[in-house]
């Protein structure tokens, strides 16, 4: 085993459990229990004011990471951000890394998540093999998928902490080198894309080269873009994303025949976040003047993601477009999945009847055999993760959640998935028949009888207010 100086120890974690287990104790059972931490990955904003904070900060280190076996031990609020800090000086990394610095490990297993590795690595909680859980009635259980506790595991995926909360998560973790190599390759027409992720998801490779990362990114119907990436062990230079240049916009400048782009493993895992995609546009942090004077310590994504909170409570953006005299927008702030078969009737459906871009595309495929009965993916079929995230004007009397409902009925038709960690609007029949209500129903009799946890439909669609 190996300790660093970040990382806390089974016996300093042990002892934090026992706390957590008093403290929460004496929480009152009348009112909504709600997690006392400073970030925060959901865009499902007016919650339950009245609800109880249960201070879990003594769950953010990384508890042990055994380079041998290639595990770590890791607190259930720790950050990627801090577990890949741990993780890529002994040249690992856990085998999915979420986009954004401040997606905790618990959070991204029991809301999902995904990245570039998904096409071969599944989602983040596919390479878990234990979860140390702190249930509504106060007792902590260990659910691996072996033990008394194993529909506890295959359950705590897309139950967003509405069956308990974890604590001690066991994962895997896969080999890396220092830098990546990426190559952006060109499609002017959806059809075509959606073989070639086929195509290079099957066989891990394209034109020779080996692919150890597979995302892409639309930015109109004929000018769509994958990105194809791969370990190397030397870079004849390395790109900076962090300064002036912009990650999402190098895309088409590199893309061709050239010899693609490198950047150090660590900057490839993040590329994402200092941008927050491409929404600090918004924030005008893409302007070079700006750009110059924005603190490199603030281009990150929770500090967008802050600013976005305090447009929601402060409702700015609305009053000053009324004022200004412009069309008000709807937040279409999603990710879904759509069959690899269908993806190209969904993204003619979104450029026809949204008309957002651009959108990003990441390829997915569960790891094994094994199902998740909450998020219930079917074993040996390709997924295409379509986000998207931004304003749309609404036309006319369009009701507020036009666009969002729209999309919420294409993905059903198309029979895909869509993720919880924004606002949702089925009707309570519709969302327990997408999200296997049958298998909830029994793991919330187990493991909070007594209804001391909202239930899922209220956390994820009536927004914390028990709708």
């Amino acid at each position: 085993m190996s300790l660093m100086s970040n990382q806390v120890g089974m016996a300093d974690h042990a002892s934090a459990v026992e706390r957590l287990r008093r403290e929460f104790a004496r929480l009152p059972t009348d009112s909504p229990v709600r997690l006392a931490k400073p970030t925060s990955n959901l865009f499902r904003f007016g919650r339950a004011d009245d609800a109880a904070r249960l201070d879990v900060s003594a769950f953010t280190s990384v508890i042990e990471i055994d380079p041998d076996a290639r595990t770590a031990e890791v607190g259930g609020m720790t950050t990627y951000e801090d577990l890949v800090a741990a993780t890529l000086p002994h040249g690992l990394m856990p085998l999915v890394v979420p986009q954004l610095r401040t997606i905790t490990l618990g959070g991204a297993v029991t809301g999902l998540g995904i990245e570039s590795s998904s096409f071969r690595n599944g989602l983040p909680h596919e390479s878990v093999r234990e979860i140390e859980v702190l249930t509504a009635d106060g007792d902590v259980v260990v659910a691996r998928p072996d033990n008394e506790h194993r529909e506890l595991f295959r359950g705590f995926p897309n139950s967003y902490g509405t069956l308990g909360y974890s604590l001690r998560l066991r994962i895997e973790l896969e080999p890396v080198k220092p830098a990546v190599h990426l190559r952006h390759v060109r499609f002017t027409n959806a059809e075509d894309a959606m073989a070639a992720i086929s195509r290079i998801s099957g066989e891990r490779a394209y034109e020779d080269q080996p692919v150890d990362f597979l995302d892409g990114v639309v930015f109109a119907p004929d000018d769509i873009y994958l990105t194809l990436a791969r370990f190397v062990d030397r870079a004849p230079w390395l790109s900076d994303y962090t300064g002036l240049d912009v990650y999402y916009r190098s895309i088409p400048r590199y893309a061709g025949n050239g010899p693609g782009d490198y950047m150090t493993t660590e900057a490839y895992l993040w590329r994402w976040d200092t941008d927050w995609f491409w929404c600090s546009r918004a924030f005008g942090v893409q302007n070079p003047a700006v750009r110059a004077l924005w603190p490199r310590r603030f281009k990150r994504s929770d500090v967008y993601r802050r600013l976005v909170a305090l447009d929601r409570r402060t409702d700015f953006s609305r009053l000053l477009a009324h004022y200004r005299g412009r069309p008000q927008s709807e937040p279409v702030i999603q990710d879904v999945e759509v069959g690899v078969d269908r993806g190209a009737e969904f993204l003619d459906f979104f450029h026809r009847d949204i008309g957002m871009s651009p959108i990003w595309m990441c390829p997915l495929r569960l790891r094994d055999e094994r199902t998740w009965p909450l998020y219930p993916l079917e074993p040996e079929q390709l997924y295409v993760n379509f986000g998207f995230w931004g304003l749309v004007p609404r036309r006319g009397a369009q009701a507020k959640d036009h666009y969002n409902r729209r999309i919420e009925s294409e993905v059903t038709r198309l029979g895909g998935h869509k993720s919880l960690y924004s606002d949702s609007f089925y009707t309570q029949d519709e969302f327990w028949h997408l999200y296997n209500g049958a298998a909830y129903r029994e793991l919330k009799a187990a493991y909070d009888p007594g209804g001391r946890l909202l239930d899922l439909y209220a956390k994820c669609v009536g927004n914390g207010r028990g709708a």
